[in-house]
Parts: structure tokens; C-alpha cells; sequence
């Protein structure tokens, strides 16, 4: 398995990989034209030549940045696709100089597992709610909220 920047070509699968969670209410779902917006922000997971998975990294501030959109295919989950991607998304944290790293999310039992650790929503800078406000959730927020201090937690990789 080999884990690289997106390309244009890869949102498809992208979206069909989100898609498929987010029907199970397992993550918020993303539209062709936000995967698209952002691709620069995401990473896909190869095993030969199918995509088997990605996540994002999106930088909210100087010092703070938001994993998001991690998905990995069915028959792949459980064998270190998303830890891979996540380690992934660490390493280009830190290369960048970002301090701290937050997700939101409906499955936080994966991150736990991974080093982050559950917060408060209202920890959270008021910059990171500016998408919430297009959520289909908002204002009930179901999500729960996680922060992961690089430099201070290491990526379990177990």
C-alpha cells in the first residue's frame, strides 16, 4: 500500500469511499464540488492501483489543523489503511510546523485508539465552526471533538 497526494482524477472514488460512511452515519457526507475545492488538502491510500481509502489535513490556523474526511473501504477496514493515512496526514502536519490537530467526528473511538484525545466543542477556536453553519446536522452537532498535540503524542501504530 502506498499513501499520496490526491489528484484530480481520484475524487470519484473519494466521494464513493465517503459516501458509503456517510450513509451508515459513520461521517458527514462531501459534495464533488468541495472534494474538488479541496483536493490539495487530501490523501488517498493505494493497494496496486485502487484506492482504497483517504483523509484530509485542512489547515485552520497557524498552529492548527483538522483531520477530516477519513474513509477507508469496507473490505479494507481493520488492516491499517486509516493509520496509514492518518500517519500520513501527522507527518505533513508537522513538515508544515502545525502544532495541534483536532478532528470532529462521529467515530471517536478510532481516534482515541490513535493518540488523540476527546475535548470540549468550546476548546475549539470559533475559526473552525465557520463550516458548520452548511452542515446538515447544525445546530445539533452529534460529532464529538478530539485534539492531538504533535511533538507531545506519538501515532500509535498498533
Amino acid at each position: 500500500m502506498k499513501v499520496i497526494k490526491a489528484r484530480v482524477k481520484d475524487v470519484p472514488k473519494m466521494k464513493s469511499l465517503i459516501e458509503y460512511h456517510a450513509k451508515k452515519n459513520k461521517m458527514l457526507a462531501r459534495s464533488l464540488s468541495y472534494l474538488y475545492e479541496n483536493l490539495r488538502d487530501y490523501f488517498v491510500a493505494f493497494d496496486g492501483d485502487e484506492i482504497v481509502g483517504c483523509v484530509s489535513l485542512h489547515i485552520s490556523w497557524e498552529d492548527l489543523a483538522e483531520v477530516k474526511s477519513l474513509a477507508v473501504a469496507p473490505e479494507r477496514l481493520g488492516k491499517g489503511v486509516g493509520r496509514e493515512l492518518l500517519k500520513a496526514a501527522i507527518e505533513e502536519a508537522t513538515d508544515l510546523g502545525i502544532q495541534q490537530l483536532f478532528t470532529l467526528t462521529l467515530e471517536p473511538e478510532y481516534f482515541i485508539k490513535h493518540g488523540f484525545t476527546v475535548i470540549h466543542r468550546d476548546n475549539l477556536p470559533m475559526k473552525v465552526w465557520g463550516e458548520c453553519i452548511h452542515c446538515p446536522k447544525y445546530p445539533e452537532c452529534d460529532e464529538t471533538a478530539l485534539t492531538y498535540d504533535i511533538g507531545q503524542t506519538k501515532l500509535n501504530l498498533s
